[in-house]
């Protein structure tokens, strides 16, 4: 590009160090040689030259480079190459309509459509820039909404998206480069196919975007298949559960063996828990004494990791009422086998050793044992719940929720030495 002339306007120019990109844009390789060009294109938002960025994505990607300023990727939180949301892996269109279907409208970020509007909207955001205020808008501002973004989000790198463009000369048959080609020898799409007809434009304001329309049909396909299934089995059980939230230990990351105290230090901090009902070694039931706690514990502890290996946190179901084996199990210590409740011992306090026998608590044998009683079986009478009897209630109240942080032994506290 040519020497650029010192004037008013040149003070608008963009310059930065590092683009803002997805890992996807970058690519499989964790060596990325890049070429910076300052000024080396307007943005095709603002109209605002930039610096650009081009690197290879990958060892079998083309060539990228970014479209649009860093700037505008902040206002929206997006890539600068793809105009997906950085968080949550979606197109625009399908984040905004997320927020406004769950009352965050505040969050979205509205860019002016005229010259003039933008050009002072992008001076206020710089001033932002500089002062170290957070621009980033987007954001869910309510549990319910970041919980939906997070059941559709795609967050794993999708590398296919940087294969080479398709070769026009395979597709007329004259291609004779073979496999030292760079370009994909595929035929292309359908010229009325929609995902071939994408505008940088569209995708960035959330306006007619071919992939955000097809991602938000999939999801209510899938959601109306399932409101039919329930339906055709009489639109009982396999619900959501009320304070109850549901751990899947996945297989990604370490196969570490979680145990409850590992759950009760994870999920304590974020409401009184009544009870954890393990699941083998596949998951756990986890019920809270307040729906607002199992949602803030979905909401923040999702796709997390619990000592290196991977957790999906999601509400629990309801089991169908007669159904045997299905959904949460009677907790020990909660419904016992009539008269007065057992409590459970705390995490790490359920060894067999005198003092929690002297205490009163249930050993991981007994426990179990006295969980498979009670349980209702489908048909024959009238369906009772566990521990459920015709005799006065006897039983005392509930335990209270142990805390590992409420015990005073782990703040280092020793015993008074007897006096002589």
């Amino acid at each position: 590009m040519t020497s650029i002339k010192r004037d008013d306007n040149k003070q608008t120019w963009e310059e930065t160090e590092f683009p803002l990109v997805c890992e996807t844009c970058l690519g499989d390789n964790p060596y990325v040689r890049m070429t910076k060009e300052s000024h080396g294109k307007k943005c095709k938002i603002c109209d605002i030259p930039f610096t650009v960025f081009a690197w290879q994505a990958g060892t079998r990607g083309r060539l990228k480079k970014v479209e649009i300023c860093r700037t505008c990727a902040r206002s929206k939180n997006v890539c600068q190459v793809c105009i997906y949301d950085l968080q949550y892996g979606l197109p625009v269109q399908v984040r905004d309509r997320i927020l406004a279907e769950e009352g965050c409208k505040d969050s979205i970020t509205a860019v002016p459509q005229s010259d003039a509007n933008r050009a002072w909207m992008t001076a206020q955001q710089e001033r932002d820039i500089e002062l170290g205020r957070n621009i980033q808008g987007c954001v869910p501002t309510t549990s319910a909404a970041a919980m939906k973004l997070q059941s559709m989000a795609r967050m794993e790198p999708r590398y296919e998206r940087n294969l080479p463009k398709l070769c026009s000369f395979f597709a007329k048959g004259e291609c004779n480069r073979g496999s030292q080609c760079p370009f994909r020898h595929e035929l292309p799409r359908d010229r009325n196919d929609p995902l071939s007809k994408q505008n940088t434009k569209d995708r960035f304001f959330g306006t007619n975007d071919p992939v955000a329309m097809r991602m938000m049909g999939k999801h209510k396909e899938k959601a109306e298949k399932r409101k039919a299934e329930l339906k055709a089995r009489g639109g009982e059980g396999d619900e959501r559960a009320v304070s109850t939230l549901y751990v899947r230990f996945t297989d990604e990351g370490t196969q570490k063996n979680i145990r409850e105290a590992d759950l009760r230090e994870k999920f304590y901090s974020f409401g009184e828990i009544s009870s954890v009902r393990m699941h083998a070694d596949k998951g756990a039931f986890i019920e809270f004494t307040t729906p607002q706690a199992t949602e803030h514990a979905i909401a923040s502890t999702n796709r997390s990791n619990i000592g290196g290996r991977k957790i999906i946190v999601n509400w629990a179901r309801v089991p169908k009422r007669g159904a045997v084996g299905a959904g949460p199990q009677p907790q020990p210590g909660v419904l016992g086998e009539g008269g007065k409740i057992q409590p459970v011992g705390p995490p790490g306090g359920t060894k067999s050793n005198d003092a929690s026998a002297a205490a009163g608590f249930l050993g991981p044998v007994r426990a179990a044992a006295a969980a498979s009683v009670g349980v209702p079986r489908p048909g024959g009478g009238v369906i009772r719940r566990p521990g459920f009897s015709l005799a006065p209630d006897t039983r005392g109240a509930a335990p209270t929720p142990y805390y590992k942080s409420a015990d005073p032994g782990r703040l280092g506290s020793r015993p008074a030495p007897a006096e002589t």
